[in-house]
């Protein structure tokens, strides 16, 4: 699904990924931890097209991302990548359904076909009782939930998750590290995500390590499946 090999990146003199590899299957989710500085978020921005790197390549479903024109590029994360971020940057005049469909509006869907979609996404994650209220109508872990939704809309081949629980009480954050494992169930979901927090880790199929801008260690984590169903 996803192959990375040799990305590095400089900002100024400071060398903050240095030739980086790793292969991602399809349906499987993997985590990267490591300690702040390390260059977890710029290794995940690299492999969604956020960034370029000063060397190295990004292949997504046999796709050269960095051989892609600007333009061809970001029509490519709108219909094939989704992201999370710890702040889930809805826009606060929309309603939950409204932020759900930006993205296929972008694509060139028409309002209605939008709002069905953003409906159908929003009663997966468990908010189909609150589909028209604005995110100041919503708790941290509702919001973060309608940002997974607007992620998934137009059904990515991989999500991209920077610290997705980071900005939630304990409580909302086990509930997200679940809806992750159940969504990647339901819809076959192949995620990336950086975390710090070692619970939601240990629920990935792998866990990589970085330190200094590489990747130090990497180690398979044993899931029963059956404890999720």
């Amino acid at each position: 699904m996803l192959k990375a090999q040799l990305l590095s990146k400089k900002y100024g003199n400071l060398q903050v990924l240095n030739q980086v590899s790793l292969e991602v299957s399809k349906g499987e989710i993997v985590s990267i931890m490591g300690p702040s500085g390390a260059g977890k978020s710029t290794l995940l921005h690299l492999l969604g097209g956020l960034d370029s790197p000063d060397s190295g390549s990004v292949h997504i479903q046999e796709v050269a991302l960095f051989q892609l024109s600007e333009k061809r590029q970001a029509a490519f994360r709108n219909q094939h990548l989704g992201f999370v971020f710890q702040f889930h940057h809805l826009l606060p005049e929309f309603t939950a359904e409204e932020n759900v469909a930006i993205p296929l509006w972008i694509n060139g869907k028409n309002k209605k076909q939008g709002i069905n979609r953003a409906q159908e996404m929003l009663e997966i994650v468990g908010l189909k009782n609150r589909l028209n209220n604005k995110p100041s109508e919503l708790s941290g872990g509702e919001q973060q939930r309608v940002a997974i939704a607007r992620a998934l809309i137009n059904q990515p081949d991989v999500v991209f998750a920077d610290e997705p629980t980071g900005n939630l009480d304990s409580q909302n954050a086990q509930a997200i590290q679940e809806l992750f494992l159940s969504l990647r169930k339901q819809l076959n979901l192949t995620i990336v995500m950086i975390t710090h927090n070692e619970l939601l880790a240990e629920m990935t199929d792998r866990t990589l390590m970085m330190k200094d801008g590489n990747i130090v260690q990497e180690w398979d984590n044993k899931i029963d499946d059956s404890k999720d169903s």
